[in-house]
């Protein structure tokens, strides 16, 4: 008897536990976030790049031909002030639709969050030093002279300078350097974290988050191509110019 009883109390932990487990997974969802990019209140896919048919808060006509930016360190905030960091990163590719949804592999508790948000780029901790492999295969490296680590944004095309004839430009952000060369310096941190808001996690949650790309040439640094359009990356003040037009850029649409 017993052998009989221990064997049923072992028997109802094993299967108490199962149970919790079980319930335990399933608490537990990904998230995915979709970026949907505008000029302004237009949608912007890659089937307009290329074309010669946007104009800047400047007043530049320009084109885009690429488009590429990453971003990392989710972090997302209970209203009870807890905290939970997703370490991951993304690179967003305008011309590759499967980049422009992101999901990352961590799970999160369903629920109420004061607010999501994310890294836009590299913390100089991770930027320090080029061993993400994956970024590596994508050109996404900076110069050594440049103080090495990688792209925070990849912008190209052309423009119509003031003789009216096109010419290309490279809006490519990185940390902004101080005396690039052998005695390079970083004077001023270019990452920048983005805080989206409040939103509600549900089951396998998508969080729609809108890119503006208007506002990289608008707020508060109207974008006057024919002045900043290509040397940019050891350009310092462009660099500082560029955090500071990055920060409207990206804004919470809704989340499903």
């Amino acid at each position: 008897m017993k052998l009989k009883s221990l064997f049923l109390i072992i028997t109802n932990i094993l299967l108490f536990g199962c149970i919790s487990d079980s319930n335990e997974t399933t608490t537990q969802t990904h998230i995915t976030l979709n970026f949907n990019h505008y000029w302004d209140e237009n949608e912007f896919t890659s089937t307009e790049l290329n074309s010669l048919n946007l104009t800047n808060a400047f007043g530049n006509l320009l084109s885009i031909e690429r488009l590429r930016y990453l971003i990392s360190d989710i972090v997302l905030t209970k209203e009870d002030g807890q905290i939970i960091e997703i370490q991951e990163y993304n690179l967003t590719d305008i011309s590759n639709e499967a980049s422009l949804t992101y999901t990352p592999t961590e799970l999160i508790e369903p629920g109420l969050y004061n607010n999501i948000s994310f890294v836009f780029g590299l913390t100089n901790e991770k930027n320090s030093d080029s061993s993400y492999v994956d970024l590596n295969s994508e050109s996404w490296n900076v110069p050594l002279m440049l103080g090495g680590g990688y792209h925070f944004l990849q912008m190209d095309g052309k423009f119509l300078n003031t003789d009216n004839e096109e010419q290309g430009y490279n809006y490519h952000a990185i940390r902004a350097s101080n005396n690039p060369g052998d005695n390079w310096d970083s004077a001023q941190d270019t990452f920048f974290r983005v805080d989206l808001g409040a939103i509600i996690i549900t089951a396998d949650a998508e969080i729609n988050i809108a890119v503006n790309i208007s506002e990289w040439f608008k707020t508060p640094n109207s974008w006057n191509l024919n002045n900043f359009n290509q040397m940019l990356m050891q350009n310092y003040e462009a660099q500082v110019m560029m955090y500071e037009n990055g920060q409207n850029v990206f804004t919470l649409m809704s989340n499903d």
